[in-house]
C-alpha cells in the first residue's frame, strides 16, 4: 500500500463480510477514512487504526471532500474513500477521480459487490434466464437528475431485458406506470431494501400491486426495484449442462 494515494473502496452493499479482502486492508491500514455514511454500514470501518481520521462525506461538498483528500495525501497519508456497493455505478466517482488527477494525487480503484447483484441474491434469482432474457439494464426514473435522450424508462422497457432500477423507490409509481406498456402489467417486480443489512426487506408482486405494496411498507429509500420475466418460473435450461451440448471441455452425446 503507497501513501500520497486515494484509494476508492467499493464496501458492498452492506453486510460487512462481503467487503473485498484487498477493500477490508486498505480500511485498517487508511490513515484518513471519508465514507459515505449515509449509505455505508458502519460495520465496514470496524478494524480502523484508532487513529485513523473518519469523515463522514453525506453533508459535504465535492470541493470539500476533495479538500480532505488532497491534504491528507500531500501529508503523505494513505486515504481510503469508502463508497457503498461498487464505486462504477452512481457512484459519482469519476468527478473525483479527474478532481484528485488535476492536483497530481494518484488514486486505485477497489470494486465492491453491487447491491443489485446483492438483490439478485436476496431473492435467488438470475438476470440471465436463457429463454428469458440475456440482458441486463442498470438505470434510474428521470426525476431531478434528468437522463439523456432515447434512456428514458419507457424506451429502455421496448427490450424487455432484466432491469434493476437504482435511486427511484421515491418514485416507484412512475418507474410502474412507464414499464406497464412495453412489459406488460402482470410481469413479475420486486423491491428489495438494503440488501444484506440486518434489516433487508423484499417484496414481491408484479407492476400493478408492486408501488401499493412499497408504500405499505413505507419503503422510498435505498431500494432497488427489479423487473422482468427473470423473476417467474418460466425460462429454458442452459446449455452449458445440457448432455446433448457439445463445447470446449465437453463433447456433447445424444
Amino acid at each position: 500500500m503507497k501513501a500520497n494515494k486515494v484509494y476508492f473502496v467499493g464496501a458492498g452493499p452492506g453486510d460487512p463480510e462481503l467487503l473485498t479482502i484487498k477493500g477490508q486492508r486498505i480500511i485498517r491500514e487508511a490513515d484518513v477514512i471519508v465514507y459515505a455514511g449515509s449509505l455505508v454500514n458502519p460495520e465496514v470501518l470496524q478494524g480502523h487504526k484508532k487513529d485513523a481520521a473518519l469523515y463522514d462525506s453525506s453533508a459535504l461538498s465535492l470541493p470539500e471532500v476533495l479538500q480532505i483528500m488532497v491534504d491528507a495525501a500531500k501529508a503523505g497519508k494513505i486515504v481510503a474513500r469508502v463508497h457503498s456497493g461498487d464505486p462504477s455505478i452512481y457512484g459519482a466517482v469519476r468527478e473525483q477521480v479527474d478532481g484528485l488527477a488535476a492536483r497530481g494525487i494518484e488514486c486505485e480503484i477497489i470494486p465492491g459487490i453491487s447491491s443489485f447483484t446483492a438483490a439478485a441474491a436476496a431473492l435467488k434469482a438470475e438476470y440471465t434466464l436463457p429463454g428469458v432474457s440475456q440482458t441486463v439494464i442498470l438505470t434510474r426514473q428521470e426525476g431531478r437528475t434528468l437522463v439523456p435522450a432515447g434512456q428514458s424508462l419507457a424506451e429502455l422497457a421496448k427490450a424487455r431485458a432484466s432491469l434493476a432500477v437504482f435511486l427511484s423507490a421515491h418514485l416507484i409509481e412512475e418507474v410502474a406506470t412507464a414499464l406497464i406498456p412495453a412489459y406488460g402489467k402482470d410481469v413479475p417486480a420486486a423491491v428489495v431494501q438494503k440488501a444484506t443489512w440486518p434489516d433487508q426487506k423484499i417484496i414481491r408482486g408484479t407492476l400493478t400491486d408492486i408501488a401499493r405494496q412499497a408504500r405499505s411498507e413505507g419503503i422510498d429509500r435505498t431500494a432497488l426495484v427489479l423487473v422482468g420475466g427473470f423473476l417467474g418460473d418460466r425460462y429454458q435450461h442452459s446449455k452449458l449442462y445440457d448432455p446433448s451440448f457439445s463445447h470446449g471441455f465437453r463433447s456433447g452425446r445424444p
